[in-house]
């Protein structure tokens, strides 16, 4: 009965969306918003003192967790210990990921430790519940961005081990690959939080890392896998082009579930543009399902704020109507901080990497003017969502819409803070050393050599530098941007390192660093080179 019911809503579920025709705001005209830019003018060059103060931000951290917890998979600065994902041991969650970042850096002594350690300690036989996309994006795809870098074989190697004993989550009647595995083991196991659904965005965010290491060692087993999962989402999608967050990797079929942009839905969206880019723009499909994707993202869900037109990225949350059976939707207007890689990413979207930067305005097709606009001001509303007590963005960002309280008045807010108690906090507003708005940055600088980019992004390593710092060494979260008093979270994610302080060395750095003509960057900010697809057919 379950069963049935589930089949039942998720047709309902595509007889919605086709019918979903939400309002749509007015929307600005496509003018230049270049001006008159003088491109000889231009400077893509490096800002030799805030790479330095980055770099030595990098090491501060780096060398407490060197000192406190060496070879666990996470940090926490203010007991200075470590802990690992699993009792079995470590998997290498905060050295691997952080190995190409020592390597961009030029932190050879630090690098060469870190690389000791992967080939005479780290091991995958580890007994233990691991979820397969953090385990992929972060230690995979650092692993592979090392090789590559480096050209260290050590790096390959233990690549291919990890790949190998991740390639049981694929093995279901659809191909979507499970949540979890157990790497010991080599036991894929279902998401028992979730109803044993698979995360959309986990389930198609494994296919750079995949992909690339079937080119590497021309053992395509592992193209297939992630390929598989991309042909049936393609075969299931709606025709909206836009995707619930779950789906069933029994039969591949979507489940009635938010539609978002945010957390599991993100990086789907992502690594369609991204596909496309890394073999080099053969993979035409790609990119026709991101365009149709985002030209239904600006008609259902691109929405701007009464006050100062303020533009944000909604979501949609199904709702079940028991005595009509039938589904209608409604328009949530929050946006996570997830949400923020995407402004540079519409911008990437329209130039593909390619010179000249910014791009000839005149150029452009309407649709390409489009995301180019929307991805400039959804950057300008995510910088606008660290103009907070500490400058530091929150988690989820909240939004005014017309016929909202105070809508004349206030653009957005975050939710459940108590105002007459700045000590109280909500879960919306902590800071977890999130790098989103930054990642946009770093693509806006690359792209245009607008310095209001390095300026901001500067402000917000300020912030970070405030207000997360740990004066012992390392840097920790925080519960609530809007208290400078706020209490802390002993816990330093691997992305701080990974993600945030990389994008903000290549936000200062010299443009030819990791160009964006011969590099795509993986959901974790591992820089993987493009490459053109082998000529084999693929057993898809």
């Amino acid at each position: 009965m379950i069963r049935k019911r589930l089949v039942f809503t998720g047709i309902l579920l595509a007889i919605a969306i086709i019918f979903f025709k939400p309002t749509r705001n007015s929307q600005p005209g496509y003018l230049s918003p270049f001006g008159n830019l003088d491109r000889t003018k231009l400077d893509f060059s490096a800002d030799i003192d805030k790479q330095s103060a980055i770099r030595a931000a990098f090491k501060h951290a780096w060398d407490a967790y060197r000192r406190d917890a060496w070879g666990f998979d996470d940090y926490h600065p203010l007991k200075r210990g470590g802990t690992n994902l699993v009792s079995s041991g470590g998997i290498g969650y905060t050295i691997v990921d952080a190995l190409d970042t020592l390597h961009i850096m030029g932190l050879d002594t630090e690098f060469t430790q870190a690389r000791d350690w992967v080939a005479t300690e780290l091991t995958f036989d580890r007994d233990g519940k691991f979820n397969a996309f953090e385990v992929t994006i972060r230690v995979l795809g650092g692993l592979l961005s090392a090789y590559h870098l480096s050209k260290d074989e050590i790096f390959l190697q233990k690549a291919v081990d990890l790949a190998e004993r991740l390639l049981p989550i694929f093995s279901t009647q659809s191909g979507i690959p499970l949540s979890f595995i157990n790497l010991k083991e080599r036991q894929a196991l279902a998401d028992s939080d979730n109803q044993g659904f698979s995360s959309t965005a986990e389930a198609a965010t494994l296919q750079l890392e995949f992909k690339y290491l079937s080119y590497l060692t021309e053992d395509y087993v592992y193209w297939n896998a992630a390929e598989k999962v991309m042909d049936v989402i393609r075969n299931g999608a709606l025709t909206s082009g836009l995707v619930p967050i779950f789906i069933r990797p029994s039969d591949g079929q979507f489940i009635t579930s938010d539609i978002r942009f945010g957390s599991r839905g993100d990086s789907y969206y992502e690594y369609l543009l991204k596909q496309y880019l890394q073999t080099n723009q053969a993979e035409q499909q790609y990119r026709e399902m991101y365009d149709h994707a985002m030209t239904t993202m600006h008609h259902d869900l691109v929405r701007r704020t009464p006050k100062s037109n303020m533009l944000f990225i909604a979501e949609l949350s199904p709702k079940f109507k028991r005595e009509e059976q039938k589904f209608d939707w409604k328009l949530v207007p929050k946006q996570d901080h997830l949400v923020c890689f995407l402004g540079g990413s519409l911008l990437l979207g329209v130039t593909e990497g390619q010179g000249p930067f910014p791009p000839e305005w005149d150029t452009l097709s309407n649709t390409e003017k489009r995301d180019w606009i929307t991805g400039e001001e959804l950057i300008k509303t995510c910088v606008e969502t660290y103009n907070t007590a500490t400058g530091l963005g929150p988690e989820i960002a909240h939004f005014k819409m017309p016929g909202d309280p105070d809508a004349d008045s206030v653009d957005w807010y975050i939710k459940g803070l108590d105002r007459e108690n700045p000590s109280l906090t909500s879960f919306d507003a902590r800071y977890i050393l999130r790098p989103e708005t930054v990642e946009s940055l770093f693509l806006a600088w690359r792209l245009t050599g607008n310095q209001t980019y390095r300026d901001q992004g500067w402000k917000i390593f300020q912030a970070i530098e405030k207000y997360t710092k740990v004066e012992g060494g390392g840097y920790t979260s925080i519960l609530n941007v809007n208290d400078t008093n706020t209490q802390r979270e002993d816990k330093m994610e691997t992305f701080f390192l990974s993600e945030t302080l990389k994008y903000l060395y290549l936000l200062f750095s010299d443009s030819a660093l990791l160009s964006l003509d011969k590099y795509v960057f993986n959901t974790e900010a591992h820089p993987l080179p493009r490459f053109d697809p082998p000529t084999r057919r693929f057993n898809h």
